[in-house]
């Protein structure tokens, strides 16, 4: 912690100059500064704990940066995935400035406010070929679990809402509302050598009741709530089977 503190501190050196000159508080190189088309030797080491991803879920086998993507295996569309975290640096930063506005905005690895798990997708050559956003449920400091379906709404919204094709899925067996909500949502978009897809879910799956059969009390986790997000250069949306 007290490492923590004093590289807190040292940030806080090199930013206040900028930051007294009215040049704004300090700024993360973030998911969407990396480019799609990108090679993964070049962007920046400003991330911590690359691993292999796992669709979505967490982290398997660890690697040193992007550049050691190919020890990952390739997914149906042939890329490999690659996982990342945010670098905590500015959130120790902020809590040493007691900046509450900054804890909150560089705390964990969060868009819009909500917790995500973040990944790139490289071709066999090195090429950053699509993204994956997935919300991570282990984080209801930062938003409350069943908030997590809304992100699809931020996400689809970034890309205009204009020529999203969506359907509303039927429930499977044992899937039940939550309250009267149930959702299950799937929309798709392409355009300019691009492929866009978001799926929004929230609903009981089968087993998941309401009350514990037992003790009458209320399981107040029990049920799903999430999005996936992801985008692809052409052709590997297709490939993806999107």
């Amino acid at each position: 912690m007290q490492y923590r503190l004093l590289i807190a501190l040292i940030l806080f050196a090199l930013c206040f100059p900028a930051m007294a000159q009215g040049l704004g508080k300090p700024k993360r190189f973030d998911f969407w500064s990396i480019e799609l088309g990108a090679s993964a030797a070049d962007i920046p080491d400003k991330f911590i704990d690359y691993a292999c991803g796992t669709v979505g879920g967490p982290p398997a086998t660890p690697l040193k940066g992007f550049k050691d993507f190919s020890r990952c295996r390739a997914e149906a569309s042939g890329l490999r995935e690659v996982y990342f975290r945010y670098d905590d640096e500015l959130e120790y930063w902020a809590k040493a400035m007691e900046l509450e506005r900054e804890i909150k905005l560089f705390r964990g690895t969060q868009m819009y406010d909500f917790p995500v798990v973040l990944s790139l997708l490289i071709d066999e050559a090195g090429i950053v070929r699509g993204r994956r956003i997935v919300t991570d449920p282990r984080y209801p400091d930062i938003r409350e679990r069943a908030d997590l379906f809304t992100l699809g709404n931020f996400l689809v919204q970034r890309f205009t809402r204009a020529d999203w094709t969506c359907e509303n899925l039927p429930a499977e067996e044992g899937e039940t509302p939550v309250g009267t909500d149930f959702v299950k949502s799937r929309c798709i978009k392409a355009g300019d050598g691009l492929m866009y897809f978001a799926e929004q879910r929230f609903f009981r799956k089968k087993g998941q009741m309401e009350r514990d059969p037992t003790t009458g009390q209320l399981n107040i986790q029990a049920f799903t709530s999430s999005t996936r997000f992801e985008m692809y250069m052409d052709p590997y949306g297709k490939r993806a089977g999107l």
